[in-house]
């Protein structure tokens, strides 16, 4: 090898080493630069798979779909009480979209994804109970530290940031709350499930939570899931689609996901 061709590679090495004795972020960052396209559908009961196509066990940021772990959470620790209580008025400090400028309830905040109900939850709770009960319930990679050097954990780390899980990962939990055997009180995971907005397909009924971003520093990778499950004839099966691409939609992706598996859903499962 020449000299001068060592230089890029020396500078490289140069760089990663000063980011790591400084804690920059060097953590890899492969899922938001690559297309992912997964579409996992289970059995609720045995877990068999009945369906499957893509890539379902890489890890992304879980979004707006952290609102179902995010009642379960609320519930247990007392934030929240039923379907409308606490009903919370806007707030300008907010800063939240125009759409999302109402007061807001428990369903309401699911139903409408509202990022700042979810963050009022969790400032409520505190950073360390917070960690502590995404740990408890073993959601993903468990990591809400949020961005590196922002301590901004509590309020930012399930979008586009640190805490990030697989479909494969939110089927497993998905099984797991509709079985009641998440470590947290009955109430709520009964009033998790009132909560989650309700669909119809074909003679499917569906429950289901979307998520949309974008990824990345740069952002031209966009995010969605729809999570959740469904039920026909006494049956009831777990699905999670997540699609992540540079395509532009009109609406946001997770909308526009949940769109597709609602259309396809009646084909994929007889």
């Amino acid at each position: 090898m020449r000299q001068m061709d060592r230089y890029p590679f020396i500078f490289a090495i140069v760089l990663f080493l000063l980011a790591w004795m400084l804690g920059l972020p060097v953590r890899a960052q492969s899922a938001p630069l690559d297309d992912i396209h997964c579409t996992l559908i289970q059995d609720e009961q045995s877990g068999e798979t009945l369906y499957q196509d893509g890539v379902c066990d890489q890890r992304v940021s879980p979004a707006s779909t952290f609102k179902v772990p995010l009642a379960l959470i609320g519930y247990d620790s007392g934030i929240l009480s039923d379907e409308h209580t606490p009903s919370w008025d806007y707030k300008p400090e907010f800063k939240a979209a125009k759409r999302d400028q109402k007061t807001v309830d428990p369903t309401i905040w699911e139903r409408d994804s509202i990022v700042w109900y979810s963050r009022e939850i969790t400032r409520q709770l505190g950073a360390e109970k917070f960690a502590f009960y995404v740990s408890k319930l073993g959601y993903g990679n468990k990591d809400v530290s949020g961005d590196a050097g922002k301590d901004n954990g509590l309020t930012q780390s399930w979008i586009n940031s640190s805490l990030e899980i697989s479909p494969a990962e939110q089927t497993a939990f998905l099984r797991q709350l509709l079985a009641g055997k998440m470590p947290v009180s009955a109430k709520a995971h009964e009033m998790t499930k009132a909560i989650l907005p309700t669909f119809t397909t074909g003679d499917w009924a569906v429950q289901g939570k979307t998520g949309s971003t974008r990824l990345g520093q740069d952002g031209k990778r966009s995010l969605g899931w729809f999570v959740g499950w469904a039920e026909k004839d006494g049956r009831r099966i777990v699905f999670a689609k997540l699609v992540v691409d540079a395509r532009r939609t009109d609406t946001p992706k997770g909308i526009a996901t949940r769109a597709a598996f609602l259309k396809d859903l009646p084909q994929l499962v007889k």
